[in-house]
C-alpha cells in the first residue's frame, strides 16, 4: 500500500512497459516512425495508447472522436479497439503529419473505420453538432492545440452520449501549471479548464499522471 504515487523512475518505467505493454506490432512500427519525426515528442505513451484501448473495450465504444491525430499513433490505437462496424473521425489541421500513419492504419487494416478530416477541429465539431450528432460518440480524445482546449471539451460533452467518455491528454503540462509566473495561454488554458472540469458536476472525473497527465471524465446520465 502507499499514500501518494510512486516515482516513476526509469528503471521503474522500464519495468512497467517490460511487464505490462501489449503493443501490436503495427503500433510500435508506427511508434518508431514516429520518434524518428522532427516533432516526435508529440505522440502519446504507448501505456497510454493501451489505457485508452482497454477504456474503448470495457465501455463498447463504436463512435468515438479525436482532436489532434498528428502522425497517427494515438488514432490507430483507438482504431484497433474500435469494433470492425466502429467509426472514429480524427480532426487534423496539418494535412502532412497524418501521411506518417496512413500507411500503418492500411497494414493494420483499420483505414475504413477512421475518417480524417482536416481542418480546424472546432469547426468540424460544430459542423457535427449543427448536422444533429449531439449525443452520437461514445468515447473522445482531446489532443489538439492547447489554447481550444475549452472549446473542444464543451463541444465533445454535447457530442458524447450520456455514460461515454472524454480524454484529456497534457493536463499536467510537464508541471508548469503550478507555476504562477507562467501565463502563456496555452498554460492558462489548460490550468483554467482542469479547474472547471474539477467543479462540473455535469461529469465525473479522475485525473492519472500517465503521460503528460491524463483526465478521464465520464459524462453523467
Amino acid at each position: 500500500m502507499s499514500y501518494k504515487t510512486s516515482p516513476l523512475t526509469e528503471p521503474v518505467y522500464d519495468y512497467l512497459l517490460k511487464t505490462s505493454l501489449r503493443e501490436p506490432d503495427v503500433l510500435r512500427a508506427l511508434r518508431a516512425e514516429t520518434e524518428r519525426h522532427p516533432h516526435g515528442g508529440m505522440r502519446i505513451c504507448p501505456e497510454q495508447g493501451q489505457l485508452m484501448r482497454l477504456l474503448i473495450e470495457l465501455t463498447g465504444a463504436k463512435a468515438a472522436l479525436e482532436i489532434g491525430v498528428f502522425t497517427g499513433y494515438s488514432t490507430l490505437s483507438v482504431a484497433l479497439a474500435l469494433p470492425h462496424d466502429g467509426r472514429l473521425i480524427a480532426c487534423e489541421r496539418n494535412a502532412e503529419w497524418p501521411t506518417v500513419g496512413q500507411p500503418f492504419w492500411r497494414d493494420a487494416g483499420v483505414e475504413g473505420i477512421i475518417d480524417l478530416r482536416i481542418g480546424k477541429a472546432a469547426e468540424t465539431l460544430e459542423a457535427l453538432i449543427v448536422e444533429g450528432k449531439s449525443g452520437a460518440f461514445d468515447f473522445a480524445f482531446i489532443d489538439g492545440d492547447k489554447k481550444n482546449y475549452g472549446v473542444y471539451y464543451e463541444q465533445c460533452l454535447t457530442l458524447v452520449r450520456p455514460g461515454g467518455l472524454i480524454l484529456i491528454d497534457n493536463v499536467l503540462w510537464d508541471g508548469r501549471l503550478i507555476d504562477a509566473t507562467d501565463t502563456e495561454l496555452a498554460t492558462s488554458t489548460i490550468r483554467t479548464l482542469n479547474e472547471k472540469i474539477h467543479h462540473d458536476e455535469r461529469v465525473s472525473i479522475s485525473m492519472l499522471p500517465v503521460g503528460d497527465g491524463l483526465t478521464i471524465i465520464r459524462k453523467r446520465d
